[in-house]
């Protein structure tokens, strides 16, 4: 009778009408019913803790045999709970059943059999015999494919929907009545492990102990099977049909080949000898390089390249196997050539013997058997479910991490322990993170960093060569030279990500473990915080003590502030109105982009790289990131603790290089589908138009500024002259948010400026390791000439230079806090963003704040503005009026990781920080069903 397979999840609907059912007592709801299960598998086992969680009786379990020494899962977990379990080789002999086993059956007092997985055939004198019958579960859609191998066919088939019936048994082969169907879209990427364990598996447990509440309750339906789309396949483990028909397009053969992917395998002829074919996907893209490879039968050549074999349809389209068996062995398509070359055996240390005691003892508790290095996984009896327990177990027991396909690749226990070992020492190494660095003592530290681009997980020399000098503004001297990425760079890192996304570690982990990965990075940066800090300082020419405080300080808290939402993203439900039948569900969803591009700027290198990178990577993208040519240390020192935080390989990439050539690259770079961008506005313009003349890829630009700071009579003046002066000297004024333009009342100018002149004097300039410093170097040579030209044009257009102006009189980079007054709104200084340690002070009437707010908006840029007032109607008055995308009152430069951060106008698109900067790494998908 019946014989059961494997089944899949998510359910779209099920037969909900009552039609009768034969047998049913009228009398009888909510009943707990006397049950015996019939079949094997571990689901048959989750079935059966099921029913009796739900307060039915099991009065008996019978199973199959026991395979050696392994007993089925069913059979161990009744007996445990003392439930009588009968191991039944045969029911019936020939067409007959065999009377002594209906009779043990009989005597259980079964009311109603539940066949979850059953691979025998049942005699209709058991079938018929309960009061309420027979149910039975089958992985497909019925009428579709009645048979053993419903499951294979439907991906052969190229169904679009796959799922499970329920039906209740009779004496002919899947063709009973309908009680239950639940049905699932098939994935492009399905294979009938993927659709088992997504759907089948979890979904058909709770069906069939939903259709047993049903016929409980006298309300399960007998729907007669339809007789259209009828279709009966044989059992798939009949070798002729699992041989590849050349015939065949390329879409028909990829579903071929993974509708038989799990077991037994799709098999050709190379040379004479049988080989088998797993792991498929469609070809996009040009004819990758490779060797050229005769398959008998096949049109053309196959071609063995670097990520598999290509073979070729009917339709001259292309599909790629990544995985063949050779005689049994597993091997990767892209070792064809190498199949028949031994690979010597790796020698194990003591400490890795114990580990394969351990390895021995995982394998024993799953398979039930004595393990000997020939011991076969799949052989000894073990499913895809095993391979899930195994790979689970070894993660929590030895703290490896391995991926599903190593089994596959390695079913024998002996090649098995070997790649485990490999996988564990390359872990080590990685964590150990091998690259070519610098070693120098500075800060009373030892200190230690990468120069080498970091691309999928390791440091490698970029394509051309190239170097860039990272100087040490606070003594010109040469810190280091640090690769310089080509464009061929951005491509290799560009693809390392794509492939992370798409197929790697990170498009597995549930979006709760990528916090915690963060989280661990933050933990990480927090130890390493002096010498990041010590970095950022060298670098970058931050003081250390606001460095440690701010660059570094701040860049911690946005990974743990991040790490929080990574399993708090979610859609919402939307009532909508529409024609009758107006029975719909609506909601979105919100998903990553895939890869995005970060390029940042110079001032806060680190927090920079934070800022942009937790969201991006909260949201599940995967990133290449384009550090400022002249600070790229802390980054590249960054990306070696990601590697020690267990990020997985093409997660994380760094490529230091130029803007002209990287950031270019990156801006229309075709598989980037985000680029995040903080710098100038000139440099903005530049990434939209390449984002729109590429690929209309998504940008968000963080941009220049030229931030008014209004102060009425009526502030806290101390406080105001504080505030001001760190609004422009903070950071030696390479600020983006920088107070550029101070509008002071002129009831109080004189007063304000003298207290201004008075305070910017007693600011220490200095070594910025220096603890007692409070002003640093500027960032790089070509900048402080900037800011001194800057100042000469200020001088000729007539504002008043009552202190500072020029290069500090010392070895360094370094520029004396600057103040301008008597400046008016035509003036450059005025107008245009210095980005150094320059205050910029003009007079208003207080009495007009019409006219002060017309000054302060008169500009294109809109990034922050503040005012000081105690009067709290002006204060809101201005906040509403302003046109700025961030509003400070009786403060300044307040910024914290869960507000938002970004700007109106030219000052860029989008936000930094707070719930908002996720909403520039998703993108939101809108699903209506009609029910």
């Amino acid at each position: 009778m019946n014989k059961n397979r494997k089944m899949i999840p998510v359910c779209i609907g099920f037969l909900s009408q009552s039609l009768g059912s034969r047998g049913f007592s009228s009398q009888m709801t909510s009943n707990k019913l006397k049950i015996a299960i019939i079949g094997q598998s571990t689901f048959a086992s989750e079935v059966y803790k099921l029913i009796r969680k739900n307060g039915h009786e099991v009065v008996g379990v019978f199973t199959v045999p026991d395979q050696g020494s392994r007993e089925d899962p069913l059979a161990s977990v009744a007996a445990a709970d003392k439930i009588p379990v009968f191991k039944i080789s045969n029911w019936r002999k020939g067409k007959d059943a065999i009377p002594e086993i209906v009779n043990l059956y009989k005597e259980t007092g079964a009311q109603l059999n539940v066949l979850p997985f059953c691979a025998q055939f049942i005699p209709m004198e058991v079938i018929n015999y309960p009061q309420f019958q027979t149910i039975c579960y089958h992985p497909s859609l019925l009428p579709r494919h009645r048979g053993a191998s419903a499951i294979n066919w439907t991906l052969i088939h190229g169904d679009k929907e796959a799922g499970f019936s329920v039906f209740w048994a009779d004496d002919g082969l899947d063709t009973g009545p309908i009680l239950l169907q639940k049905s699932c879209k098939v994935e492009p990427t399905d294979t009938v492990d993927t659709l088992y364990n997504r759907f089948l598996y979890p979904q058909g447990i709770l069906g069939m102990v939903e259709a047993v509440t049903l016929v409980a309750n006298n309300k399960a339906p007998k729907i007669a099977q339809s007789t259209e789309n009828v279709s009966f396949e044989p059992s798939i483990r009949k070798k002729s049909l699992q041989q590849v028909d050349w015939s065949k397009t390329a879409e028909e053969l990829y579903n071929f080949i993974r509708g038989l992917d799990s077991a037994p395998g799709a098999w050709t002829t190379v040379n004479g000898e049988e080989v088998r074919m797993f792991g498929a996907s469609l070809w996009q893209g040009t004819l990758p390089q490779g060797t050229a490879l005769q398959i008998s039968g096949m049109e053309g050549e196959g071609l063995v390249h670097e990520k598999g074999l290509i073979i070729v349809g009917s339709d001259k389209k292309l599909v790629n196997v990544e995985r063949l068996s050779i005689g049994g062995k597993m091997i990767k398509a892209a070792d064809f050539f190498n199949a028949n070359s031994k690979s010597e055996k790796i020698q194990f240390t003591e400490t890795e013997e114990k580990l394969i005691g351990d390895l021995k003892s995982i394998w024993k508790s799953i398979l039930n058997n004595d393990i000997t290095e020939s011991t076969h996984f799949f052989g000894s009896g073990a499913g895809s479910m095993d391979v899930v327990r195994l790979i689970e177990e070894i993660k929590d027991r030895l703290k490896i991490s391995l991926q599903n396909e190593v089994i596959y690749m390695n079913p024998a226990f002996e090649d098995f322990c070997q790649e485990v070992i490999l996988t564990s020492r390359q872990s080590s190494s990685e964590k150990s993170c091998v690259y070519d660095g610098v070693d120098i003592q500075v800060n009373n530290l030892e200190l230690r960093f990468p120069t080498q681009l970091f691309i999928n997980g390791k440091f490698v020399n970029s394509a051309s060569g190239q170097t860039l000098d990272c100087i040490n503004p606070a003594d010109e001297s040469l810190i280091c030279q640090v690769q310089c990425a080509s464009e061929a760079d951005v491509d290799t890192a560009v693809e390392a990500a794509s492939t992370a996304f798409n197929k790697g570690e990170w498009s597995k982990i549930s979006s709760r473990d990528r916090g915690v990965l963060m989280n661990r990075l933050a933990d990480l940066m927090e130890a390493h915080k002096e010498e990041l800090a010590t970095l950022e300082s060298m670098d970058s020419g931050a003081v250390y003590t606001l460095a440690l405080k701010t660059h570094i300080g701040m860049s911690i808290e946005t990974w743990r502030y991040f790490a929080g939402w990574t399993d708090k993203i979610q859609g919402s439900t939307i009532p909508i109105s529409h024609a009758r039948p107006n029975h719909n569900l609506t909601y979105t969803v919100k998903e990553p982009f895939g890869v995005c591009a970060l390029v940042i700027p110079w001032n806060y290198p680190l927090m920079m790289l934070s800022w942009k990178m937790a969201a991006c990577l909260a949201a599940g993208n995967t990133v290449v990131l384009k550090p400022a040519e002249v600070t790229p240390l802390t980054a590249l020192k960054f990306a070696e603790l990601s590697v020690k935080a267990g990020f997985p390989p093409g997660v994380i990439n760094i490529i230091p290089g130029t803007g002209k050539e990287v950031g270019e690259a990156l801006a229309k770079h075709p598989k980037v589908r985000k680029i995040g961008f903080t710098g100038s506005t000139a440099v903005g313009h530049s990434i939209l138009r390449s984002a729109a003349d590429s690929n209309l890829k998504k940008v968000s630009l963080e941009l220049g500024g030229k931030s008014p700071l209004v102060i009425f009579s009526d502030c806290d003046l101390e406080k105001s002259v504080k505030m001001s002066m760190g609004g422009v000297f903070f950071n030696k004024g390479e600020n983006c948010i920088a107070a550029g333009r101070v509008f002071v009342e002129s009831s109080i100018y004189d007063q304000f400026v003298q207290k201004v002149v008075e305070e910017t004097k007693k600011i220490v300039i200095g070594d910025p390791l220096d603890r007692s410093v409070s002003h640093g170097p500027q960032n790089h040579k070509k900048h402080l000439e900037k800011l001194i030209a800057y100042c000469d044009q200020a001088k000729r257009d007539g504002a008043k230079l009552v202190h500072g102006g020029k290069r500090c009189d010392r070895p360094g980079l370094f520029f004396e806090p600057t103040i301008f007054t008597d400046v008016e709104d035509h003036m450059t200084i005025a107008k245009e963003e210095a980005f150094g340690p320059i205050m910029a002070i003009s007079s208003f009437d207080g009495s007009n704040l019409d006219s002060v707010l017309q000054r302060a908006n008169d500009t294109e840029y809109g990034l922050a503005a503040g005012v000081f007032t105690q009067n709290i109607n002006r204060a809101l008055e201005f906040s509403r009026r302003i046109e700025a995308g961030t509003v400070f009152v009786n403060t300044y430069n307040k910024t914290d990781v869960a507000a938002p951060f970004g700007g109106y106008k030219r000052s860029g698109i989008g936000k930094d920080l707070g719930e908002e900067a996720l909403s520039e790494y998703l993108k939101v998908k809108c699903v209506t069903i009609e029910y």
